[in-house]
């Protein structure tokens, strides 16, 4: 066993997790002038060897073949339900995993190597909320919206041009100078494409009228220019077809890979990036007092990988002189705080874990938005994909590739419609995506019918604002090697006694299929596949949402609040019974909040970094 002496090695902190939380917080604390280890399990996507790399990682519309590429996926297999009988009527099954894939990265940079990178601004009421909990009023909206402003940089995402000549518009966003980049699709790459030309209009229009008052709601989408992240359209709670920004620099994949690298580079002597580092256990002293961590140096250990490696690794521990800060995501951070002795004691005690601090909190309350697809094909392909293979030889990506242009260039959606699922809604919960490709959830392979069919559109209805948090993540074994078990419970199973989440899918399935309508009747849509047409009445949808309703953004696992209540974290994101450990990532929201949680995790790893500052200055 190696061990770093904290005088020795210099760091202030050891932070475990290199994602949206971790990547973040590592980089803004070395920026302060603190020395930061910062250990990822994976390694560098753009310098593994591999398959596809590294168009897989940095070609935006190839996210789905990130999220299968062998050499930096993680895959969870997890249940949706306790029951068996429940759980088998769904396709996406696998009964040799006795679960359902949920794709994970395990590179530097975390899920934002592989994700959709789409960036919508949560709501406002999602920060209200957890100050209302806590009486910590540095959760209110107005004070969290710094540090949105303080991370995106939307300078090089200018209005319309074509819009702002004919209507003499200002942009419409101050152009936050932060360091994550965002996007917007190019609008004519539709005006080659009938098909799609007929879809975005006869699909907005019909948005416009099915959410009232159309000519307010095309007035706010001409001076928003469409965008989800306008803070008067933030501030009203408002609705309406938007586009996905997307966060890309020059229309390339662009995350905590590239700020931490860029930090590391500036300040060499701050920020220290460890790859190929598992996470084992926190050292603690007998105060419970955070020491730093223990972890296994060698590739491909933890089991979720596509090929983990039969070797043991070589048995390492990282000191930290302030603090430890975890940010493995919503099911390795459980996971970690369990195998050191944190969590729920029956549960530690029946895997022999010592228990060191009985938190019944920790890996309860998992939540989830609800995604479904509603699944068309259409009766010839679009032409943007003509002849596209959806790698390197095709001519789509010698657009990319020459000019960063072309479908290439977008995440796939063609149009995006936010909406109520009922007036009575102080929020929008259904975000409506429309996707020029045959997708209808996460299992092995999923990618390769977006890249075999080129005449297909699948709107993804996505359900925010879930009240279902009865999921957990157990521990399998005590073995750090093993995945944990992820249960998420949906539904008829979950804590949402009234069917409030299952109704409001339905809602959305409903009002896509009325978007839909004219492209059916004119035959543009030759079936629709999926619920298909036979499935009509409100208990045929929810028998198919409940069959086919997936996730991907698993978080609430260590939530913030007090400890007799289920909280495992105080409203600075320290460890309940701990010192000088802290968790910063998805897991930590009391409620899930917004449409994509990247977006809030991106800004609490902002807000952390102030903290622990603060605390350590």
């Amino acid at each position: 066993m190696s061990a770093a002496d904290p005088l020795s090695n210099g760091y202030d902190y050891v932070v475990v997790g290199s994602g949206a939380g971790g990547g973040t917080v590592a980089a803004r604390l070395a920026e302060a002038g603190r020395t930061v280890l910062l250990l990822e399990a994976g390694g560098d996507p753009l310098g593994l060897a591999g398959t596809r790399l590294p168009e897989d990682y940095q070609v935006p519309a190839f996210h789905p073949f990130a999220s299968e590429n062998p050499t930096l996926r993680w895959d969870f297999f997890v249940r949706h339900y306790d029951s068996d009988e429940r759980q088998k009527k769904d396709s996406k099954f696998t009964a040799m995993t006795d679960g359902v894939l949920y794709p994970r990265a395990g590179a530097l940079g975390g899920c934002t190597s592989h994700n959709a990178m789409i960036l919508v601004y949560p709501h406002n009421q999602d920060w209200d909320d957890i100050a209302d909990l806590t009486g910590d009023p540095s959760w209110r909206a107005e004070n969290m919206r710094r540090y949105f402003e303080r991370l995106e940089d939307c300078r090089h995402r200018p209005p319309y041009r074509w819009l702002k000549k004919i209507l003499g518009l200002n942009p419409t966003r101050h152009g936050f100078s932060g360091w994550l980049t965002t996007e917007r699709r190019d609008p004519r790459l539709a005006l080659g494409d009938r098909d799609m030309m007929d879809m975005i209009k006869g699909s907005a229009l019909k948005a416009f009228k099915e959410m009232g008052d159309p000519l307010t709601q095309v007035r706010w989408s001409i001076k928003s220019q469409h965008d989800p992240n306008d803070w008067r359209l933030v501030q009203s709670n408002s609705f309406g077809v938007r586009y996905t920004p997307l966060t890309t620099c020059n229309q390339t994949r662009i995350g905590t890979r590239e700020r931490v690298l860029d930090v590391a580079k500036r300040y060499p002597r701050k920020l220290h990036i460890e790859p190929h580092a598992l996470v084992t256990r926190v050292l603690f002293d007998q105060d419970n007092r955070a020491l730093g961590v223990e972890y296994l140096k060698g590739e491909r250990l933890y089991r979720a990988h596509s090929d983990p490696s039969s070797e043991p690794g070589e048995t390492r521990q990282a000191f930290a002189a302030r603090e430890t800060i975890l940010c493995g995501g919503a099911f390795n951070t459980p996971q970690l705080l369990m195998l050191s002795g944190i969590g729920p004691r029956e549960d530690l005690q029946s895997h022999g874990i010592k228990v060191r601090i009985d938190l019944p909190g920790v890996g309860r309350n998992l939540q989830d938005r609800y995604e479904v697809s509603v699944v068309n094909r259409m009766a010839q392909d679009w032409n943007v994909l003509a002849a596209a293979k959806f790698d390197s030889s095709d001519p789509q990506y010698r657009e990319w590739a020459a000019d960063r242009k072309g479908v290439y260039a977008t995440a796939g959606a063609a149009l995006v419609v936010v909406k109520k699922s009922q007036p009575s809604r102080t929020v929008p919960d259904l975000f409506c995506l429309g996707f020029i490709g045959k997708f209808k959830g996460y299992f092995p392979g999923y990618s390769q019918l977006i890249s075999a069919h080129h005449n297909y559109l699948s709107w993804v209805v996505l359900k925010a604002h879930t009240r279902n948090n009865a999921g957990a993540v157990t521990l399998r074994s005590s073995d750090p090697r093993d995945t944990p078990a992820v249960n998420f419970r949906y539904f008829d199973e979950g804590s949402d006694t009234s069917g409030e989440d299952l109704d409001s899918v339905v809602e959305g399935i409903k009002f896509v299929r009325k978007m839909t309508a004219a492209l059916r009747t004119e035959k543009i849509i030759s079936e629709e596949e999926l619920p298909g047409s036979h499935v009509q009445t409100d208990a045929e949808l929810r028998d198919y949402v409940r069959n086919n309703a997936w996730g991907h953004h698993a978080s609430c696992t260590c939530p913030i609040g007090a400890k007799d209540k289920g909280g495992v974290l105080t409203s600075d994101f320290q460890v309940h019974g701990t010192e000088r450990l802290r968790v910063v990532d998805a897991s930590v929201f009391p409620r899930i909040p917004g449409f994509f949680i990247v977006s809030a995790v991106y800004m609490i790893g902002e807000k952390a970094a102030d903290a622990i500052l603060a605390d350590n200055h």
